[in-house]
């Protein structure tokens, strides 16, 4: 038996690291994009490095006696990469053919908002502190964009916005779909998720290109190890421990790594609009997760009130925990 002080200090650990380093890896990758497409066609890119992804993991999982997923988790993963991965990343991808990084950060900061829309759906809706929590982030996200137009690029925004939609309701619906377990979970959404977007290069007559370039190249490693593989999988892990609304406040973040990244590498300008941004941003961010962690903190006490015990052993824990999935 662990006691149970332990048992949230060492879950606290895990969420606030993967957190962390989603929001890095995450807000890092809209630039990435941008230097991929100066060789590689919108959905191919894409395409490449979720198959690239998926299946380095799959066969890796394999090696480790992974089970193979069943035909029900098949076609869940289907559909949840679908609208994570085509939707959502491919729509993104597709978007920065036509807008900034930055304004494709800002619409895809909606995602939370999507999020919390979708999840009252199947019942779990955001409490009044939550709610909060998404309406300052959401006005931060607006201030990075002050000088912009979001109507410079009408299609672009379009399916930007229909992206941050598709991938709020896949963040949702793999909380409420039988999905495989722990990490072969991101494998088969990332197998299939590329395999669809393989099959909309096809359809829209992409090639690859003969000779792309250095920075070209180097962005579709980086998209392909740390975007897909190293984020999905963290964000798949918070999506298996904490509410949609937490797991994806991610974009919330993005779009101020990508103005740091724009300042640094472009000489963009940092305004009093995005300092300030930065703060509610971050405010936001605060307020979901001190809200997250009081309902926890509260179902903890309750379960201790009624002598529920917790068991060291993974068989009394989620199936997709941490600790499994690194077996």
């Amino acid at each position: 038996m662990l006691p149970r002080s332990e048992v949230r200090s060492v879950k606290s650990h895990w969420i606030v690291f993967s957190l962390i380093s989603l929001y890095l890896v995450w807000g890092s990758t809209y630039l990435a994009i941008r230097i991929g497409l100066d060789s590689y066609p919108p959905f191919l890119l894409a395409a490449i490095r979720y198959v690239l992804a998926g299946g380095v993991l799959f066969l890796f999982l394999r090696f480790q006696r992974f089970a193979i997923p069943s035909k029900k988790e098949w076609l869940n993963s289907t559909l949840v990469g679908g609208l994570l991965l085509v939707g959502g990343n491919g729509g993104v991808t597709l978007a920065e053919k036509w807008i900034p990084t930055g304004l494709t950060a800002l619409i895809i900061g909606t995602v939370p908002l999507w999020a919390a829309l979708f999840s009252s759906w199947f019942g779990r809706k955001p409490s009044r502190v939550e709610w909060i929590g998404l309406g300052v982030g959401f006005l931060g996200v607006a201030a990075l964009s002050f000088k912009g137009n979001l109507w410079s690029a009408p299609l672009g925004a379009s399916i930007a916005l229909v992206a941050a939609a598709s991938w709020g309701l896949g963040a949702v619906l793999t909380q409420q779909l039988t999905l495989p377990r722990g990490l072969m979970s991101s494998a088969a959404q990332m197998l299939t998720g590329g395999g669809l977007l393989l099959l909309l290069s096809f359809v829209f007559g992409e090639h690859v290109p003969r000779n792309p370039s250095e920075g070209s190249w180097w962005a579709l490693v980086y998209l392909t190890v740390f975007g897909s593989l190293v984020g999905y999988c963290i964000f798949m892990f918070l999506l298996s421990r904490v509410s949609s609304s937490l797991a994806t406040s991610y974009a919330y973040v993005n779009p101020l790594v990508a103005a740091f990244l724009g300042w640094h590498y472009n000489g963009e300008t940092i305004t009093a609009p995005m300092m300030l941004a930065g703060f509610a941003i971050l405010l936001s961010v605060a307020l979901i997760t001190i809200q997250r962690g009081t309902t926890v903190k509260i179902e903890q006490e309750k379960a201790f009130s009624e002598n529920e015990p917790i068991s060291s052993s993974c068989e009394d824990q989620d199936s997709n925990c941490e600790p499994c999935s690194s077996k």
